[in-house]
């Protein structure tokens, strides 16, 4: 259950490979630390705007990736790019999206201004760098940008010395430079339900082993377990008037649709997980009800205790991980999600601009691989590549082979140096 996101641009530019002791785009470029940048995204339907919140953060230890640093497998609804100060030189990029434009398109946008919390994780660069944030519409349009500058030897970056959240790992296949680190968070379990919380990430792990390509490529995973109290059982449901004292005060109806389960608490979220190696994040909700939400390169949020937990987690983490679009469908949006004349930067869906190139090499001769109307929320307008899928409902097995691939690219994306223009 996601919401919009906007337009392919397979951008892979020239490698580069981040050791232990990091190299970089350029030698001596990037340390083996992390710089994490609390931003605030803030507006209406019609306006937006971005800002640097609170101190500038630095912890040991880089656990993104470490290969491609200054490209990006996907555009996203949004660009972060770092650059050399002195010549210009991209050292790092991520694309990403955001609860904020999500909700700038719905009814409630066009009444009120709100702001969101946002947190983008990057290596710490050796000297100064630029960093620049930029958010896009759904005609691929620049809405909101801001650039400032990160000096390393700024005594106000604050160094973050946490003692990490009680965690255990899951499955680790090597160090995390080179791996895929994904964290999987309790929220709304008492210290008294961990022994819980623990047996419901190992499902969820499972969930997600039981998918191709996951299944055979988790040797460039490693998943932690990070146990987050609460004070209180279970989640927040509005609608009911139930209210919880939670680790990271998440909630369902987002935007007031009553699946929609997120945490707008992304500040909080990061502090958790400080201390601990990570670039991906699976939030497991204590509760039954139905409902979750994931946001490309942000976070998945589900329930840990419903009767489809295991393909809802599996569908959420396809969005946030490899920023596949819902291929379901229905009459009664607020606003297309989908703008006619422009191409969406999701693998799994199309307007037929571009003539449906993404999949159109699959096209007779992958078996069931076509151009199925009504996908992206949109009954008229949008295609995707297959009947059914698991981005369209919980009851198919599988990813359609159009996602399976687009998964498969990411993760390689992410574990393995790409030749430029690849």
């Amino acid at each position: 259950m996601k919401r919009k996101h906007l337009i392919l641009l397979a951008l892979v530019a020239s490698a580069s490979v981040l050791s232990p002791t990091p190299s970089g785009a350029q030698e001596g470029a990037l340390q083996d630390r992390t710089l994490r940048l609390n931003y605030i995204f803030s507006g209406d339907s019609r306006s937006a705007s971005i800002s640097l919140s609170e101190a500038i953060c630095m912890e040991d230890g880089w656990w993104g990736r470490g290969v491609n640093l200054d490209g990006v497998p996907l555009r996203g609804n949004g660009l972060i790019t770092m650059t050399d100060e002195l010549g210009g030189k991209v050292l790092y990029r991520n694309s990403f999206s955001t609860l904020f434009q999500e909700w700038q398109n719905s009814e409630e946008a066009t009444r009120s201004v709100k702001s969101f919390e946002n947190v983008f994780l990057l290596p710490m660069p050796s000297a100064k760098v630029n960093v620049e944030v930029k958010l896009f519409d759904s005609h691929d349009r620049v809405t909101a940008s801001l650039t400032h500058m990160v000096d390393p030897s700024d005594i106000l970056i604050r160094r973050i010395a946490r003692t990490p959240t009680e965690h255990r790992y899951l499955h680790r296949s090597g160090d995390s430079h080179g791996k895929i680190d994904i964290a999987i968070v309790a929220e709304g379990y008492t210290k008294k339900e961990m022994k819980t919380f623990y047996k419901d990430a190992e499902a969820a792990m499972r969930s997600i082993w039981s998918h191709e390509p996951f299944s055979s490529m988790k040797d460039r995973f490693n998943i932690v377990a990070v146990a987050a109290p609460s004070r209180d059982s279970g989640v927040s449901v509005p609608r009911e008037g139930d209210w919880k004292d939670t680790a990271l005060g998440s909630h369902f109806d987002t935007f007031y649709s009553d699946r929609y389960l997120t945490t707008l608490n992304l500040f909080t979220l990061h502090d958790v997980l400080s201390g601990i190696p990570y670039e991906h994040i699976i939030i497991l909700a204590n509760t039954s009800t139905y409902g979750g939400g994931g946001i490309y390169n942000s976070y998945v949020l589900t329930a840990a205790h419903h009767q489809y937990t295991s393909p809802v987690v599996v569908h959420e983490f396809g969005h946030s991980f490899a920023g596949l679009a819902d291929e379901y469908y229905y009459d009664d949006q607020y606003e297309q999600f989908y703008n006619s004349e422009v191409e969406p930067w999701e693998p799994n869906i199309t307007t037929l601009v571009d003539g449906g190139a993404k999949w159109k090499d699959m096209v007779g001769k992958v078996e069931g691989v076509g151009y199925f109307e009504g996908a992206g929320y949109m009954t008229k307008g949008a295609w995707r590549p297959t009947e059914d899928c698991r981005m369209k409902t919980n009851t198919f097995p599988t990813f359609c082979p159009v996602c399976e691939r687009a998964v498969r690219d990411i993760i390689l994306f992410n574990t393995e140096e790409m030749e430029p223009g690849k």
